[in-house]
């Protein structure tokens, strides 16, 4: 726990391993059990035939929920599932407290479907800065994070973002189409154009890891739930990169955004994407 005197960063010096540990515990008791296994009864629908949520979802996010509030007194936990619940929840997000975002199941469809093509997603905040992310994909065994200032890292290595190859199309994966409105179509339809290949994204937290690996060139988001994009924010920017509204003010935590909004390998691919976005290229 933090101690009075402690300041967010020795808090993170001392206990961000705890957090790894409490999400691959929360992983190995709830999700990867549940993996390819659920029962009918364990798969509900909340706005729609394809809003899933699961026991995975609600049971993880439950064992979260009360080891990060343990491991910090005094901070709150905004939850994709609490919110849902309770949507006046989402607004500690709007105070001083330190926040910890958490979807305990980022790309519950994949999971749903037993594909490995899914996460859980976590980042602590305080007064809408990003200050640490963890995105672990437990079928697959991979776990990146960040801590501002200090680098983004997959398995202990290093991630750079690096940019893209010049002369190939940018590889951008955009909001999907089933979980889009017709406005937020046309406001994506800037980037099917010469020069770009766009595609509907998987999980979130995973596609925000492939840029942050340069394996992706951007992402191009219509949506601002915010425990979609913490936790692969930061891991963007730490690893090089930039995130971009459609006003060119970096995306907020907070909400109120201009959407879309565009999180890429460099500066320089971030505005350009912008641009598509906004109609001005």
């Amino acid at each position: 726990m933090i101690e009075d005197t402690e300041t967010i960063d020795e808090f993170l010096d001392r206990h961000a391993g705890d957090v790894e540990e409490a999400v691959r515990k929360a992983a190995a008791a709830e999700v990867m059990p549940r993996f390819r296994r659920l029962a009918a009864h364990e798969v509900d629908q909340k706005a729609g035939p394809h809003d899933l949520v699961t026991d995975a979802d609600r049971l993880a996010e439950q064992y979260l929920t009360e080891v990060l509030g343990a491991l910090l007194p005094g901070s709150v936990v905004v939850g994709e599932e609490a919110v849902h619940a309770n949507p006046v929840s989402y607004e500690a997000l709007q105070g001083d407290t330190p926040v910890w975002i958490v979807d305990p199941v980022d790309g519950t469809r994949q999971f749903v479907h037993g594909e490995p093509g899914f996460c859980m997603l976590v980042a602590l905040a305080r007064s809408g800065v990003l200050l640490a992310s963890w995105t672990y994909a437990p079928a697959r065994d991979q776990l990146a994070t960040a801590i501002r200032g200090r680098g983004a890292f997959l398995d202990g290595e290093r991630l750079h973002a690096g940019t893209p190859d010049p002369g190939r199309d940018l590889q951008v994966a955009t909001s999907h189409p089933d979980y889009t409105t017709e406005d937020q179509k046309r406001g994506l339809l800037g980037l099917w154009t010469d020069g770009v290949a766009p595609r509907p994204c998987g999980s979130a937290g995973l596609e925000y890891l492939a840029v942050a690996r340069g394996e992706s060139d951007a992402v191009a988001f219509s949506w601002e739930a915010a425990w979609d994009h913490a936790a692969g924010l930061l891991l963007v920017e730490e690893a090089g990169g930039a995130h971009l509204t459609l006003t060119g003010e970096p995306f907020r935590i907070k909400g109120g955004n201009t959407l879309p909004f565009t999180a890429a390998r460099d500066a320089a691919t971030a505005r350009r994407v912008r641009g598509l976005l906004a109609g001005e290229a």
